[in-house]
């Protein structure tokens, strides 16, 4: 249907791009390199909110590469203004922003993408594309020109996808500080009566429907604890 903008599971549409750091390929450019990608609009340059947002981007940008993620914002900003925005917050803020971003000053990337915002046609809202290594959709978040992301939340989004497609579990709310099974996950509902059957005897159950397992390592599981801490903790 044209027009229609891509859905979770779909291929990330190919499209070459303009950055601060020069001419790039999506989604080739990270899944060549076996990356998943996290690509996020924001209103405008020097503007508060999207300020924020980038600093706290930046300073947990290594968190997102310990997931092999990278970065990259959008607005319709030019290259010229993306780059004297990064020496502005660096100067003024002490924070270098270590990702390119992609200038979309004809709107055209962020329209193929559902990324502009109704009320003013122009400028684009605060969506979140999460794409894996081979360049599918794993998720997609918007929010308002007003409210600023959680990054830490981005951050336990991604390690949860990649998880997900690691033991083949679904992960419950607030993971893994869940407050029904703790950090366990979710084994996949049965879909034959006798799985539905064995399924109590091989795990634990509430129901043959709702059973866990711990299957996450102390690694994988501190490394989420540490994201919702900074949230608690405001740092």
């Amino acid at each position: 249907m044209p027009g229609q903008i891509p859905l979770i599971g779909e291929k990330f549409p190919e499209m070459e791009v303009k950055t601060d750091r020069g001419v790039i390929k999506l989604p080739d450019y990270f899944v060549e390199k076996g990356k998943w990608f996290v690509l996020f609009s924001h209103p405008a340059d020097f503007t508060p909110v999207c300020t924020t947002e980038f600093v706290a981007f930046a300073k947990r940008y290594e968190d997102f590469q310990k997931l092999n993620t990278e970065l990259i914002g959008l607005s319709v900003d030019n290259s010229f203004s993306h780059i004297k925005w990064k020496e502005w917050i660096k100067e003024k803020l002490g924070v270098e922003i270590p990702f390119p971003i992609i200038a979309d000053p004809m709107g055209e990337v962020a329209k193929k993408l559902g990324m502009i915002h109704a009320e003013s046609g122009v400028v684009t809202v605060r969506s979140v594309f999460v794409v894996d290594n081979k360049g599918v959709i794993r998720a997609i978040l918007y929010y308002p020109l007003d409210v600023g992301r959680n990054i830490d939340e981005i951050l336990r989004l991604v390690e949860a996808l990649q998880l997900n497609e690691k033991y083949g579990r679904a992960l419950p709310a607030n993971w893994p500080n869940n407050e029904i099974i703790g950090d366990n996950l979710i084994v996949p509902p049965a879909s034959t009566e006798q799985e539905a059957a064995e399924r109590m005897k091989q795990f634990k159950c509430f129901d043959w429907w709702f059973c866990y397992e711990d299957k996450a390592t102390a690694e994988e599981k501190e490394f989420a604890r540490k994201a919702l801490k900074r949230v608690a903790n405001c740092q």
